[in-house]
């Protein structure tokens, strides 16, 4: 059985791409695919590594993110909040951020191109974030990447929070 995936810019950032899956229910419960190949990531690239965290509610996680790695993200359990912004100076949308709600519903998956920092909030009472990443050349340790403070007022992000739980790398910026 093939279920389709739609591949939807979003409206701000049109680099960052929306899966959204088909999925199908049964007596036994439900299966979609998250992830198909088709004219999304370029030709030249493939998935290099893939992790999941597990967070409480509040907890977030970002914005951080770096200039040679591709990410599709997905939440096969709970919900967050998804925000991502553009770090690319030279862009027209420089700093600007879009925002998604991820769940284990609405199946959606998000692919981020480099150049582009993301981070996540839980809102349920747990949740699985998932991420798989393809990038060229060496991977780029979390204390090298661009990282910018959640609340940073440059980004216009309209958390659901005024006080999530963060770890310290999480509380800074360096851009």
């Amino acid at each position: 059985m093939k279920f389709d995936i739609t591949v939807e810019p979003t409206g701000i950032l049109p680099e960052i791409k929306v899966m959204r899956p088909s999925a199908g229910t049964d007596h036994r419960g439900e299966i979609w695919t998250i992830w198909e190949r088709e004219n999304v990531l370029p030709e030249h690239l493939s998935f290099n590594l893939c992790k999941f965290t597990r967070s409480i509610k509040n907890t977030l996680r970002g914005l951080h993110g770096c200039f040679n790695t591709w990410k599709y993200m997905s939440v096969p359990y709970g919900e967050v909040f998804f925000a991502v912004v553009d770090v690319r100076e030279n862009s027209p949308n420089f700093l600007k951020s879009q925002t998604l709600i991820l769940n284990d519903s609405n199946h959606l998956g998000v692919l981020v191109p480099p150049g582009f920092v993301n981070g996540h909030l839980c809102l349920s009472e747990q949740c699985l974030y998932h991420y798989m990443m393809s990038y060229e050349g060496d991977y780029i340790d979390p204390h090298e990447q661009v990282v910018l403070r959640w609340d940073d007022e440059r980004l216009g992000i309209n958390w659901p929070t005024t006080s999530p739980i963060l770890s310290e790398r999480d509380k800074k910026s360096n851009i």
